[in-house]
């Protein structure tokens, strides 16, 4: 037997006007999910415990069946480790974002406003090039930096605290000096990296081209060094993750599963699916794991960028070049499978970030009928009167029989 979650990360949301009241989830054209429902369970679960905060770190821990209560030390560490950093006990991890501020004169630091958390989309090329000029600025043998992917990097800080920090992703539009760390260091580091990256060469020429500048270090999500148990020693299964994103690989890391690298994965709308669904099946008929955990990124990404019709597109990708090929695949060699799909969080594009409340999962048995529903969205979910008040319970679901 073999066992496969496909994660859309982000991909529940709540009921929006111009889809004529339905989700982005029921909107979107999904054949192979409405397929698999016919012959599927349908719940909900919650993945983010009570008094935490909304995180794919926690919710994808979650997933993986790990109680994030119990397993969780922050989001940067689990990034670090999926980039080779190896943080001593003193070591205090934090994201490293490279964001867009507004950028009009006369104004100072704190009165901008965050435009865009992403960047754009930065490629990790381009991102490398901007970290090495602050890293030529900042850096000690206290503040650490590490290039990362797009616009997520990584700074250490040696005999560090961990702070509570604001998510930039938490306050698009926004004036930022609410939301500015109290810490002195951090932000005079914040500070003049705006001076530094705003007229950098680079930025210059993304703003010719119609890109958003990337022009400001955002620093959030700080934590110690994670101890998360082997997944194979928790589950007896052994297993692999496929990802463009580094908190994913780090989880990967850390619980001891195969990292398969996609080329052409990026995190972003336009992925190459295609790898990503063929590693999946490449992962279980070949490297002789016995469970995938394929995560894509894109609807979350659209989620934050308040785009509906794209995260229908992204969701509608996933159903298409990721659910299909691998249920095609594994149906063709006559593999037993079992088939989670779910997200993590919603990312509402009401609110354009994550949200805490309960996700729908859908979870298919290639030998036998699970359930009986006409499509899988939150509506459904909710009919089903299943709810995973403890949503790590979830992976006992995927691996039962």
């Amino acid at each position: 037997m073999k066992y496969i979650t496909i994660l859309g990360d982000g991909m529940a949301d709540e009921p929006i006007a111009a889809l004529g009241g339905k989700t982005p989830l029921m909107a979107a054209k999904t054949p192979m999910m409405d397929q698999l429902a016919a012959r599927a369970e349908i719940g909900l679960a919650a993945t983010i415990p009570a008094g935490m905060k909304p995180g794919s770190d926690t919710a994808n821990l979650a997933v993986l069946g790990y109680n994030p209560r119990n397993f969780y030390t922050g989001r940067s560490p689990l990034e670090a480790l999926s980039i080779g950093v190896d943080m001593k006990p003193t070591d205090i991890a934090l994201r490293c974002n490279l964001v867009t501020l507004s950028d009009e004169e006369g104004i100072s630091y704190a009165e901008r406003r965050i435009l865009d958390h992403s960047s754009g989309e930065i490629s990790t090329a381009d991102a490398a090039v901007l970290i090495d000029a602050v890293r030529e600025a900042f850096e000690t043998e206290t503040y650490r930096f590490y290039v990362g992917t797009s616009y997520r990097h990584l700074l250490i800080w040696d005999k560090g605290e961990v702070l509570d920090l604001s998510q930039p992703h938490d306050h698009l539009t926004e004036v930022i000096g609410p939301y500015l760390t109290g810490d002195p260091n951090l932000r005079r580091m914040m500070e003049r990296s705006f001076e530094i990256l705003d007229n950098h060469p680079l930025n210059h020429a993304r703003a010719e081209k119609g890109l958003n500048k990337a022009n400001s270090l955002w620093f959030w999500g700080a934590g110690t060094r994670p101890a998360l148990q082997s997944f194979t020693e928790k589950t007896g299964k052994r297993g692999a993750m496929i990802s463009a994103v580094d908190l994913l690989k780090g989880i990967a890391v850390g619980a001891e599963m195969q990292v398969m690298e996609v080329p052409g994965a990026n995190g972003g709308l336009h992925t190459d699916y295609h790898g990503k669904a063929m590693a999946a099946v490449k992962a279980l008929t070949e490297d002789g794991n016995d469970f995938v955990y394929v995560h894509v990124e894109a609807p979350d990404e659209m989620g934050h960028q308040g785009a509906a019709d794209l995260k229908v597109k992204a969701i509608e990708y996933l159903d298409e070049k990721i659910i299909r090929p691998v249920f095609e695949e594994l149906t063709a060699r006559s593999v037993e499978f079992r088939m989670l799909v779910m997200p993590d969080h919603p990312t509402p594009i009401r609110v354009r970030t994550h949200t805490a409340d309960p996700v729908p999962y859908l979870l298919y048995d290639s030998r036998k009928a699970l359930g009986s529903w006409e499509a899988y969205d939150e509506e459904t979910g909710a009919k089903s009167g299943i709810l995973l008040e403890e949503g790590f319970h979830i992976a006992d679901r995927l691996f039962g029989e």
